[in-house]
Parts: C-alpha cells; sequence; structure tokens
C-alpha cells in the first residue's frame, strides 16, 4: 500500500511524474484511435507494434518541451502541447471519415478554396465518441485546477530535460529503422499517407508532409528546360497510337461532359425493391449509340473531385498530397482540353457548376485551362429550398443553365458538374421518390436516394436537348468523379452487392466509375478495356480528330488496340486485367485470390507494371510541381494569359449576350429562347 502512495505522491508532485501522466494518456490515446477511429490496415506483428510504439516518440518530444519552462508555465504549456497535439488528432478523425486520408499542408494551406459549404458534412461526419478524445485533456485540466495535481515550482536540470528529448529521438530512430526494415523505400517511394501514420505515426506524417511540401516549393524554384524533356522523351517512347476508325468520328459535335458527383459505377442496372435506381443512365449506357466502358476505374487521391478534373481536362495525375488544382491552378501553365480545342477547332468553351466559384480554386485554375466561361452560383437564382449540401439541386441547376447553354456558340466544349450525389446525401422529402437502403450504416443508406435524383435530372437534360435538335450534333460524355461510398463502410457495401464479405481488393475494384460517350450515329459497344479517368482526354481528342502526339498527356486512347489496361491508383496500387495491387500485397483479379507465392514470371510482369506506375505518377508530378509546362513550347500552342478571362458576372452575360454568333441555339432557334422546352418536375419551382 506505501509503494502504491509512494507511487502516487510521484505521479502527482513531481514534474518527471506530470510529464509521465501526458505522455502515457497522449500515447494511449492515440493508439485506441488509431485502432477504432482510422482504416490503417497494419497486418502482421511487426506492423502492429509499431502501430501501438509509433505514438510514444512524438508525444515524449513535444510534451517534453514544456518542460524546459520555469515553475508553474512548464506544467500549464506542456497541457496546452497536449491540446494542440489532441485538436490535430481531432481533425484528423473529421478529415478521415469522409476522405480516407489524412489532412495535409496543402489542404490546410488552401483551405479557403474548399471550404465553403463544409458545414453540414461536417455535422453528418461529427460522431459523439469523437469529442473523447478531449477526456484526458479535460480531466487533467480539472486535476489542475483542483490542485491534485502539484505544481513542482523548483526547475529541472538541463541535462535532465535534453535527456527527455534524446530519448524521444532516439525511440523514433528506432521507429524509423523498424518501419525501413518492414516497407523498404517507405519515406522515397509512398503514395499513401496511410502508411506513414501506419509506420511512424500521426506527428511523424505532419512533418514528412511539411518537408514534402517545401521540396515541392523547391523543385519549382529549381525546374529548367531539361526537366520537360525527361518527360517529353518518356511520352515519346510509350506512346500509344490511337485507333484510327474512330479518329474523327465526332468532328465538328458539340461536346457536353455531364460530370456525375460521387456516381458508382455499380449503380448501373442496380435495382433496390425491384426498382431500377438509374433508369435513365442505364438507357444511356446500353444505347446502340453509345460507348460504355464497364472497367473504368476513378484515379483521385486526396484533392477527389479536382484530381477528377485535373485529369480530365489536362491527362495529367491529382498529387500525392493536396489538391493540384488548388496549389497551382491559379500560378501553372497547363495545355488543357479547353484551350486545345479553342485554338485548333475554334470551340467556345464553359463550365457550369451550381456551386460557389471558389470551391477547389476553380475561379482561378478554369482561366489557367483556358474556359471562355464559367457560370458558377452567383449566375442562377438560388431561393431557400433550391440548395442542398454543396450547391444547387440537379434538377434547378439543368433547368436554370438553359438560358447559358443556348447561347453558347456552337461548336461548344460545356462541362456541367452536379452536386446533389454528395455525402452526406440528404434530399428534402418532396424529391425522394426511392427508398433509402437499410444496410444500418447512415453514411451510406441515403446513397440511393441522391443517385436516383441525380438520374431524373440527366433524364429531364436529355428530353430537352432531344427536342432542341442539340442531341444531333452533339457528343455527350458521362463520367463519375470518384466513389460515393469510401472503403470504411465494408459491411454496408458488402450488403449493397450482395456479397458475404467485402475486403480491401473488393473496395479497389469498387473504384469502378461510369465512363459513357453517346453521340448520334457512332458504333456503341459495351467496351470492356481497362482504363481510368488520365485516358479521356486522349480519347476525346482522337474523337473529335485531333491527334495528341507530342502533347504532355500520361493517359491513353481507351479504344486503341495497343491500350497497356493498367490503372494507375494514387496511392501507387494498380489494377489491369490480371493483377491487382492493394496496400502493397497483390491479388488476381480475375479470381481475387490473394498471390502468396509469386513465380519468376509473374515478379517480372509486376516490377514492369510497378515501374510503369511509379514513373508515371513522379513523372506528372514534376510537371505539376515544377511547373514544367512552361518550358513546353508547341509552335501550334498558345500560352493561357489568365488575364485575357472575366468571369464577373456582369462582363461575362454582357459578353455572351453581346455574341451576334448565328451558330448558338438560341440564334438558330430564331432568337428565342429554348426554356419552355425545358420540363421538370422539380417540386421547388412549382411553388
Amino acid at each position: 500500500m506505501s509503494r502504491l502512495k509512494r507511487g502516487l505522491g510521484w505521479l502527482t508532485q513531481t514534474r518527471a511524474g506530470f510529464l509521465t501522466i501526458m505522455v502515457l494518456s497522449y500515447w494511449l490515446k492515440t493508439y485506441l484511435i488509431y485502432q477504432t477511429k482510422f482504416n490503417l490496415g497494419a497486418t502482421g506483428a511487426m506492423q502492429q507494434f509499431l502501430l501501438f510504439i509509433n505514438p510514444l516518440p512524438s508525444a515524449l518530444l513535444l510534451l517534453g518541451v514544456g518542460m524546459f519552462f520555469k515553475g508553474r508555465k512548464a506544467y500549464w504549456i506542456t497541457w496546452i502541447i497536449d491540446l494542440l497535439l489532441t485538436t490535430w488528432l481531432f481533425a484528423n478523425i473529421l478529415y478521415y471519415r469522409e476522405f480516407s486520408n489524412f489532412l495535409s499542408i496543402s489542404i490546410i494551406k488552401t483551405s479557403g478554396s474548399t471550404s465553403e459549404n463544409l458545414g453540414k458534412s461536417i455535422v453528418g461526419i461529427l460522431l459523439p465518441t469523437d469529442f473523447l478524445a478531449y477526456l484526458d485533456v479535460l480531466i487533467i485540466l480539472l486535476l489542475l485546477s483542483f490542485k491534485l495535481i502539484k505544481m513542482e515550482t523548483h526547475a529541472w536540470r538541463l541535462r535532465w530535460k535534453m535527456l527527455v528529448e534524446v530519448v524521444a529521438l532516439l525511440l523514433m530512430g528506432v521507429n524509423l529503422l523498424l518501419a525501413q526494415h518492414d516497407r523498404s523505400g517507405l519515406l522515397t517511394r509512398t503514395f499513401d499517407n496511410n502508411y506513414i501514420v501506419k509506420y511512424l505515426g500521426i506527428n511523424e506524417y505532419a512533418v514528412y508532409d511539411g518537408v514534402k511540401t517545401a521540396k515541392s516549393s523547391a523543385q519549382m524554384a529549381r525546374a529548367n528546360v531539361s526537366d520537360i524533356k525527361a518527360v517529353k522523351n518518356y511520352l515519346k517512347a510509350n506512346y500509344v497510337k490511337p485507333n484510327s476508325q474512330y479518329t474523327g468520328v465526332a468532328k465538328g459535335k458539340n461536346v457536353l461532359i455531364i460530370h456525375l458527383e460521387s456516381f458508382q459505377q455499380f449503380l448501373i442496372d442496380y435495382k433496390y425493391k425491384g426498382k431500377y435506381v438509374t433508369p435513365n443512365l442505364n438507357k444511356i449506357y446500353h444505347s446502340k449509340n453509345s460507348l460504355s466502358f464497364d472497367n473504368f476505374f476513378n484515379q483521385v487521391g486526396q484533392g477527389k473531385t479536382s484530381d477528377a478534373e485535373m485529369m480530365l481536362e489536362n491527362s495529367l495525375f491529382g498529387l500525392q498530397s493536396g489538391s493540384a488544382m488548388s496549389t497551382y491552378g491559379t500560378t501553372n501553365t497547363f495545355e488543357s482540353a479547353p484551350a486545345i480545342l479553342s485554338q485548333k477547332l475554334g470551340y467556345t468553351t464553359a463550365v457550369m457548376h451550381g456551386g460557389t466559384a471558389s470551391f477547389w480554386n476553380r475561379n482561378n485554375a478554369y482561366k489557367s485551362f483556358g474556359y471562355d466561361y464559367f457560370f458558377s452560383l452567383n449566375y442562377y437564382k438560388n431561393k431557400a429550398d433550391y440548395s442542398i449540401g454543396y450547391g444547387l439541386k440537379d434538377k434547378i441547376f439543368f433547368k436554370e443553365s438553359v438560358p447559358f447553354l443556348e447561347r453558347l456558340p456552337q461548336p461548344f466544349y460545356l462541362k456541367m458538374i452536379t452536386v446533389t450525389n454528395h455525402y452526406p446525401y440528404q434530399l428534402d422529402k418532396p424529391n425522394q421518390t426511392i427508398s433509402k437502403t437499410k444496410t444500418g450504416d447512415e453514411t451510406v443508406d441515403g446513397y440511393v436516394q441522391t443517385a436516383h435524383y441525380l438520374d431524373q435530372a440527366v433524364g429531364e437534360l436529355m428530353k430537352y436537348l432531344k427536342k432542341t435538335g442539340l442531341l444531333k450534333n452533339t457528343m455527350l460524355v458521362f463520367y463519375g468523379d470518384h466513389y460515393g461510398i469510401s472503403g470504411n463502410h465494408h459491411a454496408a457495401s458488402a450488403e449493397l452487392l450482395g456479397q458475404k464479405t467485402f475486403n480491401d481488393f473488393d473496395n479497389v475494384q469498387f473504384q469502378r466509375v461510369p465512363l459513357i460517350i453517346n453521340m448520334k450515329g457512332l458504333k456503341g459497344e459495351i467496351n470492356h478495356t481497362y482504363g481510368g479517368e488520365i485516358d479521356v482526354l486522349p480519347t476525346l481528342l482522337n474523337l473529335l480528330g485531333v491527334s495528341n502526339k507530342g502533347m504532355i498527356q500520361f493517359g491513353h486512347d481507351l479504344l486503341s488496340k495497343q491500350a497497356p489496361q493498367i490503372v494507375a491508383q494514387r496511392n501507387g496500387d494498380f489494377i489491369t486485367p490480371t493483377y491487382t495491387k492493394v496496400d502493397g500485397g497483390y491479388y488476381d483479379t480475375k479470381t481475387g485470390e490473394k498471390l502468396t507465392k509469386l513465380s519468376k514470371k509473374q515478379k517480372r510482369e509486376l516490377s514492369t507494371i510497378n515501374n510503369k506506375v511509379t514513373t508515371e505518377l513522379s513523372l506528372s508530378d514534376r510537371v505539376i510541381e515544377g511547373n514544367l509546362l512552361r518550358f513546353y513550347k508547341p509552335k501550334w500552342f498558345k500560352y493561357v494569359k489568365t488575364s485575357d478571362y472575366s468571369y464577373n458576372k456582369t462582363e461575362a452575360l454582357k459578353k455572351l449576350l453581346k455574341d451576334k454568333t448565328t451558330t448558338s441555339l438560341y440564334a438558330r432557334n430564331k432568337d428565342k429562347s429554348t426554356a419552355k422546352d425545358y420540363k421538370t418536375d422539380a417540386p421547388e419551382l412549382k411553388k
């Protein structure tokens, strides 16, 4: 009993005891959060050990800083450091739940371009148990306030303070050595932030991300013309010849891209309670005039939707960390679809989006891409019940876009971005026309409801396009930007798919999203080629009769007979018709069976694929982070000057209305609006 008293006395009456309480509480709390709030995929005894031990070194190092202060300050500063570390943990819990990734400096730096309209998502993400992260912080505050922990006023000697920091650094070094032994090249070849947290810890990840961000800034400063030559040489050596049978079949046609928010491939032909969730998209998918791809994957990273747009417009990958559009969209030089089609074929280019213009830095990035017009939320009527979540409801958005669409000179390249099918998948009762699923997972169960609403909106748009004659002269492109159901919902995903189990391999296969190219007279089929969003631009350019040979694009024509069928994921994983790489392990794509004993042939093939994936991701990163396209000067291409573009509502509408071209739908309708031809059952517009 006396030993227990002495132990408690030491903990509550000495600086060393107080530091021990702080370090132990933070360490154990972090480990519990790793296990309950994140899906780090720790397998085997070594990974489990590292996951358990890795919160300790940084806790000792950072909390030990408080001991350098004198008297009572040491206690309060140590407590404040603990509060800050806990807040970092808490923020990552919320971010991880929606994005299956950790916060990065790039995301935090550009929070102004991505934070609007996140209130509803945060409320939907929060769980009561999340606040338990602060429980120990609160308890220690009370113990200090009521003097149950007595503050030792005399200071430690410097050597004891330094000893704490040295021990922390030694532990950190041992942790790193063990991690490197288990995963070679952890800090040099990792494309997934989960690895860093799993092996080294969440605070070490923050340092790693900070160093990487600083390196990127330095890389841009150091970049020169020889860097772009290296990229050009690689792309030339690996050029994939497009399918000549499809070259130019859409020449002169309008291009209308429908961005299907968070829309996954499994929704096509999916029934719930005997009712098709997406009957309109099903019809387009199976049309004799549609090229539909059933092995088309999203390839986004942290930038999610913005990464999908970066690939769609530029055939460049998103970044390993953060959003390329947010970080580099304002300042970088790009060779984008709008600029290419404007300069080569005289297209008018526009984006329509019923959300805030600054979200993902679109109002700046679109100028760098060369878009003539960007019709964002402030161009639209926006009554109280018109919007939900991230912007205008899709039916209202499409209907209210008609006055802008009909005025665009043809041919045009237009992207329309939907938002209603976005997490947290909320829909007001009047618009609910299909039941929620009943998996018991609230995050998932509203998904079919908002997807069904999006499909209805697409059906109304299709009727308008047909009635006004635009459908005859337009190549429609439907694509899903990224997953709707993340890898944190295995049980619910299994139930939706009617599977008994759902593992990490299934989750990678679940990353399929639709790609449908529909045009009158197009010879349609369900194409089984494996490809991803990086390949959309080269495919469209070939259909429009534009050669991409010599362009800085990392994708290829999906219709090419030479298509390599290697789909790189942003974290370094990949999918091919034969092999799938998941978290460093390999699977047979056809059977889903994990490959444990690799033959020499398999090792050679996998090594070749791995090298191709890591090389292309790295080269694409160099292009963006080094702003290498500023050194790229083909004779046909004129650099985009952002100062030539204005998305000011007054100026843009004046320019649009002033255009007296006879090619717009409005002009061809004898200067009469086609708004009356758009029929919608949106209840908000019937009031």
